[in-house]
């Protein structure tokens, strides 16, 4: 089995694009965060006929996450706004490119900035560091995928980042799979008990997580679909591999490695035949890019 051929009880299947009404839904929940009543500075400040031109633009190279959703958060404001996007979601930006252009009142844009350039930002970072990671294992069969390692609240977001970066990603939530992790087994009272009670579950795909060669031995012996291979060192894991390819169940057996993997080391992974490799930081760690809004006044405002 290869990375091209994910087993079900590892990648979630979704597609590339967000679903709109998810969208809109999301987005009013964090203007009603940002702003509350109302924006009180922008009111005050401005006559409501002020009008302005606004560009986001890259101060950094990156890869474009979040486009039409902050194209979205400026047209909840304000449908009337004449919004553009000026790049697609994947795409890698260079220093001093512009993403998305705005027309129209002032006011919208200036209450819609920060949230549009937070989320621009975050989910930028992410695919930037995807990309990073994706390129670090070129030529290799090896899959880069994410965790559960989000932030609360953005997942569905934050993964969508990462499949722009070119990354796939792991288990959405706790029902889109079984993944036996190391706390899961030491309550069970060993990885063959935890095993046990989950095949007398039902017919259901099994993964489990494995630190050493004789939990991975166990495993391969009860004939799980798909182990993970955590926090071995790249020769471990090539080890590791070795011993489930000559398994009489694991030719079939999709590999993941996991843990202390880093982009100096990512390529040492990827050579070691997994199928996987899964990277928490690429949510949890990911700097935010640095993006602004450059905005510049259409005439005088009318008092």
């Amino acid at each position: 089995m290869s990375a091209s051929n994910p087993h079900p009880c590892l990648l979630h299947s979704t597609g590339q694009e967000l679903d709109p009404g998810f969208i809109k839904a999301e987005i009013q929940r964090f203007l009603q965060e940002d702003i509350g009543r109302e924006d009180l500075t922008t009111a005050c400040s401005l006559p409501s006929s002020a009008m302005a031109k606004g560009h986001i633009v890259a101060r950094e190279a990156c890869v474009l996450a979040g486009a039409e959703v902050a194209r979205r958060v400026f047209l909840e404001l304000d449908p009337s706004l004449h919004c553009v996007l000026q790049a697609a979601d994947g795409h890698q930006l260079s220093r001093g490119q512009s993403l998305l252009s705005m027309t129209g009142r002032a006011a919208p844009i200036l209450t819609g900035e920060r949230l549009a350039l937070n989320l621009l930002q975050r989910l930028c970072g992410i695919a930037t560091l995807t990309r990073r990671y994706v390129e670090a294992v070129s030529g290799t069969a090896a899959q880069i995928v994410d965790t559960r390692k989000t932030t609360p609240g953005l997942r569905q977001l934050e993964k969508y980042a990462v499949r722009m970066g070119g990354g796939a990603n792991h288990r959405l939530r706790l029902d889109d799979g079984i993944l036996i992790k190391d706390n899961h087994i030491a309550i069970a009272g060993g990885i063959e008990s935890a095993l046990k009670r989950v095949r007398a579950a039902g017919p259901l795909p099994i993964q489990v997580e494995v630190d050493n060669l004789s939990q991975l031995r166990v495993a391969l012996d009860f004939g799980v679909e798909a182990v993970l291979l955590d926090n071995m060192t790249p020769e471990q894991t090539a080890e590791a591999v070795r011993l489930i390819r000559s398994h009489a169940c694991g030719m079939h057996c999709f590999i993941e490695a996991s843990g202390g993997i880093t982009l100096e080391n990512v390529r040492c992974y990827a050579e070691s035949g997994v199928d996987i490799i899964s990277v928490g930081a690429l949510t949890h760690s990911a700097a935010a890019a640095d993006l602004s809004l450059e905005l510049e006044t259409l005439g005088p405002a009318q008092q």
